[in-house]
């Protein structure tokens, strides 16, 4: 008998291969891994089979421990199942089922064996415990690092789309605040802006904080970096949208943001269109222009 039992294992694996993965995918089955139609049964029994298949050679490398090269495979394997599964919206539980529901049909092929002795037996099947539970831990930290993955890029595209910078005439920019700023988001304002103001060649920008829900100091330092920024890029900056709340809160907490704001983005642009020597007037149309247009 080798020496932890795990190669004669790997040889019961082989020979009894196809029962493993029929128990392995009614049990499967069984915990809803097929319901949710994100994954097929044909998709579903070929992670298995790759799985089964990797892990028997682990098994017969008489490798005991999940951290050895010969479980590299292994690992791999199990990596790309996780990785997907995050990016597909399997829950956790749904991720380590895949692994821990192998134990089953591994202790059946062993007993349904029966070569084994009551205390290489149970060597074995500790063993083996051993083993699944390790990888299905793997399994659950591959997973959470690819959700984290997955949530960061998501906050980052959301973050991208909502702060959009509009045109509103020419050499005339519109930078619309929804939600709080933090130092990442501002960071993402900041790229937009001052790509959009190389692009457009622009003159003015209109920074409007009419959705921006508070001002604290920490926003305010947010604020001022964005403006000088494009101060730099030769671009001066407005401030549109300060509510009576956020006003008082600003007096309060100290915060001069030494640049012109006013309460509205409509104001706001009526400054900038005096700065562009332009002026927006009303067009008086007379009853003969109405027939001409008719």
């Amino acid at each position: 008998m080798a020496r932890s039992n795990l190669a004669a294992l790997a040889q019961l694996i082989k020979d009894q291969e196809a029962a493993i993965i029929n128990d392995w995918m009614e049990l499967l089955s069984a915990a809803g891994a097929l319901q949710s139609g994100r994954i097929r049964e044909p998709e579903l029994r070929t992670q298995c089979a790759n799985l089964l298949h990797v892990l028997r050679g682990a098994f017969a490398e008489d490798a005991t421990d999940t951290q050895m090269p010969a479980y590299v495979p292994v690992r791999d394997a199990l990596a790309e199942v996780s990785r997907s599964r995050a990016i597909q919206g399997f829950s956790p539980t749904e991720t380590a089922t895949f692994v821990f529901s192998l134990k089953s049909p591994l202790f059946t092929a062993i007993n349904r064996a029966g070569s084994f002795e009551a205390t290489a037996l149970a060597q074995l099947i500790w063993q083996v415990t051993l083993v699944i539970d390790g990888l299905g831990l793997f399994v659950m930290d591959v997973y959470q690092k690819s959700r984290e993955q997955v949530i960061i890029r998501q906050q980052r595209e959301i973050s991208e789309l909502s702060t959009p910078v509009v045109k509103l005439w020419d050499g005339i920019l519109a930078l619309p605040l929804i939600g709080t700023l933090d130092s990442e988001r501002t960071q993402v304002v900041m790229e937009n802006l001052l790509q959009t103001i190389v692009d457009q060649a622009a003159e003015i920008a209109i920074i409007d904080i009419t959705g921006v829900p508070t001002v604290d100091t920490l926003t305010a330092q947010h604020l001022l970096k964005t403006v000088a920024a494009a101060r730099l890029m030769g671009a001066d900056c407005i401030v549109s949208g300060i509510r009576p709340q956020i006003a008082q809160t600003m007096v309060h907490l100290g915060v001069e943001l030494n640049v012109i704001s006013k309460a509205t983005l409509a104001d706001a642009f009526a400054v900038a269109l005096k700065r562009m020597n332009k002026a927006v007037v009303t067009v008086k149309t007379t009853t003969a222009d109405y027939r001409q247009q008719g």
